[in-house]
């Protein structure tokens, strides 16, 4: 595999794998253990501590619509570095914090600025990969990703058990490295709208003025709709799975630690063939496919009564990952226009922070008022409502890749960027 792709792809690529891989290996030093850690520091209701995370979420949504138009405008790179600096800044202070205020200002300012590798670098998959081959990179992005996590939390946890202000000045340097590597080994891969269209992309009209062709792009709209039901149940998973499984069937949090690992194994051993295999198809169908089985992992989840059926439930669930995230995600590359790419991939980002602020609260509503399994029963129903959509907007046939939007006329009027 790694033959074949140093074959076909720029240097830049592999410094952004690299990145990515060593990126995700030093945050999850931390953020798995974030929620201990400031109750035991704080002593404060959990109550409390989930709206620390309420606030760290909606200040990640904010910047994010900020950010990714200026990433537009004035390039990847530059927003990459800010981005790994303020990280690293905020994960030493994590460090020293003890009071409320404190962890109040840091874990929003932590979610305003760590994302900022992320989208940049997307975009610059986008920038660089021709359409038909960035599924085959998304997934290869997502293996270094998941590889950090497979091994991060396993350290991270004997850190915070040895020496927990370690941890995050382990986290916080490596931010700092890997904005140095940033700065010399990548180059600015921005393509302003002038670019795209002397080389024949076309554009939407006023592109390069903020939202607004976007909030107008309804097929988009309505696939970052329905992507946003898959973060929702993918939330209850990921956050609610583990306190349920100890406190209805006794699964401790180092076997519950298993089934969260092998998630993360499958997503390295796994993704690149998936990704191969489901670009022989339509990628909406693979995209309602992938819907399909995180219901059905749900579905077992509800069924499960015991360690082994929960992990058999995880592997249904991740094999819907494979066939839908690096799928969905080349799909949004491919239908952005040329001088849009950063809003398009910032706002799809989003997904994930809009569904972890709606799935834990609706799966603790379902618990808390008929029954803790009502959870994953209103998992699976979620995902099938967004299966349903997924195959009637392949049935629609009006998702189309910027190459194939019809050529826009560029705005006589109005303030443009």
């Amino acid at each position: 595999m790694f033959k074949s792709f140093r074959a076909g792809y720029p240097p830049q690529l592999w410094v952004l794998f690299w990145g990515t891989l060593f990126s995700s290996l030093g945050l999850s030093l931390v953020w798995p253990f974030l929620t201990i850690d400031v109750r035991e520091r704080l002593d404060v209701p959990l109550t409390t501590i989930t709206l620390l995370f309420t606030l760290q979420s909606i200040a990640g949504l904010v910047a994010t619509t900020i950010i990714s138009p200026l990433m537009d405008r004035f390039g990847r790179k530059w927003a990459m570095m800010v981005g790994l600096l303020a990280s690293g800044v905020s994960l030493l202070a994590m460090s020293r914090a003890d009071t409320l205020a404190a962890w109040a200002f840091l874990l929003p300012a932590y979610a305003m600025v760590n994302t900022m590798f992320r989208i940049g670098s997307y975009a610059m998959v986008a920038d660089t990969i021709a359409p038909d081959r960035r599924a085959d990179v998304y997934a290869l992005l997502r293996m270094g990703d998941n590889v950090g996590i497979a091994f991060g939390p396993a350290v991270g946890g004997f850190l915070f058990g040895a020496a927990q202000s370690l941890a995050y000045v382990l986290a916080g340097s490596s931010q700092f490295i890997l904005m140095f590597f940033v700065l010399f080994l990548l180059s600015e891969t921005l393509i302003r709208a002038r670019s795209g269209a002397t080389s024949g992309i076309s554009v939407l009209p006023g592109g390069a003025a903020g939202y607004g062709p976007m909030l107008r792009d309804r097929p988009f709209l309505s696939l970052w709709g329905l992507y946003i039901l898959i973060q929702v149940a993918a939330s209850m998973v990921f956050i609610l799975l583990g306190l349920y499984v100890k406190e209805n069937y006794g699964i401790t949090e180092s076997r519950y630690g298993l089934i969260i690992g092998t998630n993360a194994v499958m997503v390295v051993v796994l993704q690149y063939p998936i990704t191969r295999f489901t670009q022989r198809y339509p990628p909406l169908r693979m995209i309602a496919a992938g819907a399909l089985l995180y219901a059905a992992g749900m579905g077992v989840f509800a069924l499960s009564r015991n360690f082994g059926s929960f992990m058999l439930g995880m592997i249904v669930f991740t094999l819907g990952e494979l066939s839908l995230v690096p799928t969905a995600t080349a799909l949004v590359a491919n239908i952005a226009p040329a001088d849009m790419r950063a809003r398009y991939m910032g706002i799809f980002s989003l997904s994930f922070r809009i569904g972890a602020g709606i799935g834990p609260v609706i799966g603790g509503v379902l618990s808390d008022t008929i029954a803790p399994v009502a959870t994953w029963i209103g998992g699976v129903g979620v995902c099938l409502v967004a299966a349903l959509g997924f195959w009637l907007l392949a049935r629609s046939q009006t998702l189309h890749t910027a190459e194939q939007r019809p050529a826009a006329q560029p705005e006589t009027t109005g303030a443009q960027l």
